[in-house]
């Protein structure tokens, strides 16, 4: 890992920095980006790295709300987006700051957010997950047949799939399920699942529940067999045990 794997645009905004700083702070955004995943806490200590060496440019403040919102550290995260948009000016974050505010508690003001004219400003996918947080608030709130309205949309009834479909899909679908429509959810999960190629959701284990199949983990049955393998033997070796001291 060298920093040269950062995106371009974050390269280029690098560049105001001296080349052995920006070198520095390019590393630690990559193991960033690498470790969101699978290991938030330690992508967050890598941000607060970068955070601390170059607190002034709008890509690191983003990456370390990013990794903060990651780790559930809501208020931190919303901070620093706050601090990216008004960097850049940009709404981009207006979606992430409202699943902040819900992450707060706070889902009354995630609902206000969606009605803001940011809203206006999001491209497609923007508009998607800002949809899926107000539809994630009204939830929040108890107000589970109006989540199911809020996810009605061209984009839900489009049969076009984009990166954001399977998430769509999904939502609706466990909407659904909320409200008593288990026939209509169960159609939905299976949707979500056709538009999940990079398995993004776990819309087939929900359709395995729905239709009451049960999986086995094979690995599971391997130690319980081993197991009962021992015990068996324990069992043999104290038989014999008992055996030898009746013959004595």
């Amino acid at each position: 890992m060298t920093g040269d794997e950062i995106d371009k645009a974050v390269r280029q905004e690098l560049q105001s920095l001296p080349k052995t700083l920006a070198e520095d702070v390019a590393k630690n955004l990559v193991m960033v980006a690498r470790l969101l995943d699978e290991d938030p806490e330690q992508a967050y200590g890598y941000a607060q790295v970068a955070l601390r060496l170059a607190s002034r440019v709008a890509a690191v403040r983003e990456a370390a709300g990013f990794a903060a919102y990651a780790a559930a550290k809501y208020a931190e995260a919303l901070k620093e987006f706050r601090a990216a948009r008004r960097m850049t000016g940009s709404a981009e974050l207006w979606p992430v700051m409202a699943d902040c505010e819900r992450g707060l508690g706070r889902p009354e003001k995630a609902l206000a957010m969606a009605g803001e004219p940011e809203v206006g400003k999001l491209d497609r996918a923007g508009q998607v997950e800002m949809r899926l947080v107000a539809a994630g608030a009204r939830r929040d709130m108890g107000q589970a047949d109006a989540a199911v309205v809020t996810l009605q949309s061209p984009e839900l009834a489009s049969s076009a799939v984009h990166p954001w479909t399977a998430r769509l899909r999904y939502a609706y679908a466990d909407a659904l399920l909320e409200v008593g429509r288990e026939s209509d959810a169960r159609d939905w999960f299976a949707r979500a699942l056709e538009a999940d190629q990079a398995g993004t959701t776990d819309a087939s284990d929900r359709l395995a529940e729905l239709d009451g199949v049960q999986f086995t983990d094979a690995l599971d049955e391997d130690e319980d067999e081993a197991a009962e393998e021992s015990a068996d033997e324990a069992a043999g070796a104290e038989d014999s045990g008992k055996g030898a001291e009746k013959a004595e």
